[in-house]
């Protein structure tokens, strides 16, 4: 497998690490697309996070841009870490995660970044606008989700509280998006580390869709997408699921087009395939409708990709009862299920495959 050649359909920089989506937003006629990298290495952790960032009008070409945000004040001087973004006013904003190491512990703050032009960024010059993790959280304490809701600005803060084992979603609620009131524990996952990478919006039938990404004790990281009510600061679940099995994907970021489409694009981590090649192999997955369907959850390539779909293809073995994605040197992915369609979308040394409408989906790279 050569895993040097340029990905069609997937979006990655032409250089450099590159890990979770950040501030997914419509803005200006573009689509852009932010995410976690090192601009001068390929492996992570040789240099602080940065925003990198990319932007398409129609999901198939993409244009790389310059770095949005840079590592470059005191407080995020060891990184600017995933959020989100929003526009107010024809004002975007970018709502990220500041790394500061220290002793006794790491300092990780909210802060904010604006642009009029979805290019050049500017820092508040208050920030941080939350400095500190409740005591309802612990240092975990990262990864911003912004959302407008009748009237007022909320924001969904991943932790986990080490004491209790459980990864928590904290909310806060906002006015003018700078300063925010803590209103409480907004979901929780027992015996977790932690969480991360939450998503926060109004969907359709006057119902809500939250998502985070959560790292269990004991088995592996996966990302949960949940609809719900959301009332008076409390957020109650009606329907979850876990679509995407991976294996080869994690940090999911939801956001809500100007169509009303909520839009999924997740992280395809390169991890395990350090050494197959003399870059990272990481990417986006392409951007995936989200919908509750007959009380399912489904994720499913949004209408501009829908012709890059197929039937069959040679990584996808079909069986008696479901199929098999082979792996370079890791085990192969096997379903075994009813299958009543299936739909493949393969780029070079990556394939996903749909199930059923979409009500599962298989990440993986060859």
């Amino acid at each position: 497998m050569d895993y040097l050649q340029k990905l069609k359909h997937h979006y990655r920089p032409k250089k450099g690490w590159v890990n979770d989506p950040n501030g997914l937003v419509y803005f200006n006629g573009y689509y852009h697309v932010f995410y976690q990298h090192a601009p001068d290495f390929e492996k992570p952790w040789q240099q602080p996070m940065h925003w990198g960032h990319a932007r398409t009008k129609d999901f198939i070409t993409y244009e790389e841009l310059p770095v949005a945000l840079y590592p470059d004040e005191d407080y995020d001087k060891d990184g600017c870490w995933s959020g989100t973004a929003i526009v107010r006013d024809g004002v975007l904003y970018l709502f990220y995660a500041a790394i500061k190491r220290g002793e006794p512990e790491t300092e990780s703050t909210m802060c904010v970044a604006y642009s009029t032009d979805g290019v050049n960024f500017t820092k508040y010059e208050n920030n941080p606008v939350i400095r500190h993790y409740p005591p309802d959280g612990g240092p975990a304490f990262r990864d911003p989700a912004i959302a407008f809701i009748g009237g007022k600005y909320y924001c969904v803060m991943a932790s986990g509280n080490p004491e209790t084992k459980t990864g928590r979603l904290l909310l806060y609620r906002s006015d003018d998006l700078y300063n925010w009131d803590y209103l409480g524990i907004m979901a929780l996952w027992p015996n977790c580390r932690y969480c991360e990478c939450p998503s926060f919006m109004e969907a359709e039938n006057g119902l809500y869709l939250l998502s985070a990404s959560v790292c269990p004790l004991e088995s592996r990281h996966y990302f949960s997408m949940m609809y719900g009510t959301f009332e008076d600061g409390k957020f109650e679940i009606k329907y979850s699921s876990e679509v995407d099995k991976g294996p080869d994907q994690y940090a999911g970021q939801i956001f809500r087009d100007g169509k009303g489409r909520n839009i999924l694009i997740s992280w395809a981590p390169g991890w395990a395939y350090q050494g197959y090649a003399e870059k990272d192999v990481g990417c986006m997955s392409v951007p995936r409708e989200v919908k509750l369907v007959n009380g399912r959850i489904t994720a499913y390539p949004v209408e501009e990709i829908s012709h890059l779909l197929t039937d069959s293809d040679p990584s996808v073995k079909m069986t008696e009862n479901g199929f098999i994605i082979e792996r370079t040197g890791r085990d192969p992915v096997v379903y075994e299920g009813k299958i009543n369609d299936i739909k493949i979308l393969r780029d070079g040394y990556l394939t996903e495959v749909y199930v059923n409408g979409g009500e599962e989906v298989y990440t993986a790279l060859l």
